[in-house]
């Protein structure tokens, strides 16, 4: 617990300075767009790795969209159909269901060239969010110490061995007299993912000029409060949900705390609803995702070309197919996470604020507090990179089938 709130501390102050180095580089470089100050610091270099880098994250973020769809969408049906056996039925396989919401739901919003009217899901995705963190907090409450939990599931699984139903929950614990004791430090295989996952969910720097170029009254002291008040909540609703989420299953907790309710304590009304209100947020956020990968695609490919709507879908398509094998061959939603949060993530806010602040703001010498302050950034950013990654893979390999584990 306590590593939980030390980590989101360091990396909710991080990514707040990475943006400040961000918007006072904009304000020197004469751009709002990432992109171009990545041109104008490094030239075609720089321009690569910053779109290279967003586009990544973006699919990584639209991988954990269509990961929400795959695990919590048969749930979904399966409750709404009182479903029990569950052996050969195609439509609860998480698989084609993914294929088939993108085909039937996200393709066509995704084709549209404007997607100004999908604005109001951003609105809708927050109030999902608030909603599920309002039901994590209430369902530790309601929820017996997993020994109790633990119990009832051994004796459930045990008269149900000769047909098993899908709405059983599917894990089984080893109860120890340590098992409703927080632990305050866990280390263990996935401690690595931490530092990425953390990183990864704080990115918001490529919509951040954007947002920067249209505020009314625009200064950056006044984007720089903005900026401290979006990320305080998010902190805030990230802390609480890890918080009460943990308190409610120790150290059974899966890495989609959804699921982990499924896996355990079955399937309720309260749940229900949340589960459908989180699909239809994910669901109609992923065309709002892919409009800056396609918008960052056609500018480095064909910028000089006029709008062609078979180019649009072409692209488009192979975004969306493209994430969707993603999705249906990495095995966990903790694999992308952990490696776009180690590579592109800590480009984001590491890396490219740093060197472009470097590069760019040329009234600051190098010897001043401000550029010594971004050469550490920097600095921190390459070990912040080069430690996850190497972390990943290696715990890749040695939790690979017929590796060392």
């Amino acid at each position: 617990m306590k590593q939980t709130l030390i980590l989101l501390t360091f990396v909710s102050i991080f990514s707040l300075y990475s943006v400040h180095l961000l918007l006072k580089t904009a304000n020197e470089g004469g751009s709002l767009l990432y992109e171009q100050l990545g041109h104008k610091a490094f030239g075609l270099v720089g321009k690569l790795a910053a779109s290279g880098s967003i586009t990544m994250q973006n699919i990584g973020a639209m991988s954990s969209y269509l990961f929400i769809v795959k695990y919590e969408l048969p749930l979904v049906i399966q409750a709404l159909m009182n479903i029990e056996d569950t052996t050969g039925l195609w439509y609860l396989n998480g698989d084609y269901l993914v294929l088939l919401v993108s085909l039937v739901l996200i393709l066509p919003l995704s084709l549209l060239r404007n997607l100004g009217y999908l604005g109001y899901t951003s609105g809708l995705s927050l109030l999902c969010m608030m909603f599920f963190l309002i039901v994590v907090i209430c369902k530790k409450f309601q929820i017996p110490c997993p020994v109790e939990v633990a119990l009832l599931i051994n004796e459930t699984v045990n008269s149900t061995l000769t047909q098993p139903t899908a709405l059983v929950p599917e894990m089984v614990f080893n109860v120890t007299e340590d098992t409703c004791k927080p632990r305050y430090f866990i280390f263990n295989s996935q401690t690595v993912y931490a530092v990425p996952i953390l990183t990864f969910s704080f990115v918001c720097h490529p919509a951040i000029l954007p947002i920067y170029e249209e505020l009314k009254g625009r200064s950056r002291r006044r984007m720089m409060d903005v900026s401290k008040i979006s990320f305080f909540a998010m902190f805030l609703m990230y802390l609480l949900a890890a918080l009460f989420g943990y308190l409610t299953f120790y150290e059974h907790v899966e890495s989609e705390l959804l699921h982990t309710y499924s896996s355990i304590v079955g399937t309720d009304i309260l749940l229900l609803i949340v589960r459908l209100a989180v699909l239809v947020a994910v669901t109609l956020t992923v065309p709002v995702v892919i409009f800056p990968i396609r918008s960052s695609i056609t500018h480095l490919l064909c910028a000089a070309k006029d709008f062609s709507w078979w180019r649009h879908s072409l692209i488009t398509v192979s975004i969306l197919a493209f994430t969707n094998l993603l999705v249906i061959f990495v095995p966990t939603i903790r694999d992308i996470f952990g490696f776009i949060g180690a590579s592109a993530a800590a480009m984001l806010i590491f890396i490219l604020p740093s060197a472009f602040y470097i590069k760019l703001v040329k009234k600051e010498p190098m010897k001043s507090v401000q550029k010594i302050g971004a050469v550490f950034f920097l600095l921190s950013g390459i070990v912040v990179m080069t430690g996850s990654m190497a972390l990943i893979v290696l715990d890749w390999v040695h939790n690979a089938p017929g590796g060392g584990h």
